[in-house]
């Protein structure tokens, strides 16, 4: 697991707080990437549920903050609604606030996800025999995201693969493969690993188009019928 608050809830649960923002992204005038708010908020809420998801965690409730105005509302919300329906979680309740007071000149928003988790649940499980490392879609950044959506790992894969037993899931975000492999694995040699791939592993993830998983030998049958064409593996050997 990377970037999630863990609090304690009961004796058998705790709560998950996952979240991430996106500015100058969207409609206005001012912004640098310009795509429809549905995108932007689908993109958004892909991050902050890869992170509750590789935890371990089911969603609860979802919070938006909006700063692109009351008119964003309704695409935005359905962007969100998008990622649910992908997970077949349509049931999630969607709360939040719209800064309606003053008008920014770039589009910025905020997505939280609230997560419940068991406290003893086999989560992230590490094995003796777990030596191999793969990356799950491609990491992509601006443009990319829509023109390449192909290489986009689906949401519903990644709660596939996070629901197996015996491996451990870990997004990629905007520092790229490399970097969260040194946090993944820290034994791991890096120069062998950009060897035995063409890849580039240090370009942004963006917003969580990829996954790595690290699994054993005999899982990766079921790891490339799950994943499919999106399976790269990056890494044999002792970890």
């Amino acid at each position: 697991m990377r970037d999630a608050l863990i609090i304690p809830f009961n004796e058998q649960e705790e709560l998950v707080m996952t979240t991430d923002n996106s500015g100058a992204i969207g409609l206005k005038e001012a912004d640098a990437v310009k795509v429809p708010y549905e995108i932007v908020s689908y993109y958004s809420f892909r991050v902050a549920i890869v992170e509750a998801l590789s935890s371990g965690a089911i969603p609860v409730s979802i919070v938006l903050q909006n700063f692109c105005g009351d008119e964003a509302w309704s695409n935005l919300n359905t962007g969100i609604q998008r990622g649910l329906a992908e997970l077949g979680m349509e049931n999630i309740t969607l709360m939040g606030s719209t800064e309606s007071n003053f008008s920014l000149s770039q589009s910025a928003i905020g997505v939280t996800i609230i997560s419940k988790r068991q406290i003893l649940s086999e989560m992230n499980m590490k094995t003796s025999d777990s030596n191999r490392v793969a990356l799950i879609g491609l990491p992509l950044v601006g443009e990319e995201v829509i023109t390449q959506e192909d290489d986009v790992v689906p949401l519903s894969v990644v709660k596939d693969i996070c629901r197996m037993r015996d491996v451990q899931v870990w997004p990629v975000g905007s520092k790229g493969v490399l970097h969260e492999l040194r946090r993944m694995v820290p034994s791991l040699d890096n120069g062998m690993v950009k060897n035995c791939t063409k890849l580039d592993l240090e370009k942004s993830g963006g917003p969580s188009t990829s996954i790595l998983v690290k699994y054993s030998k005999g899982k990766e049958s079921e790891l490339r019928k799950v994943a499919d064409k999106n399976f790269h593996r990056l890494w044999e050997g002792e970890v």
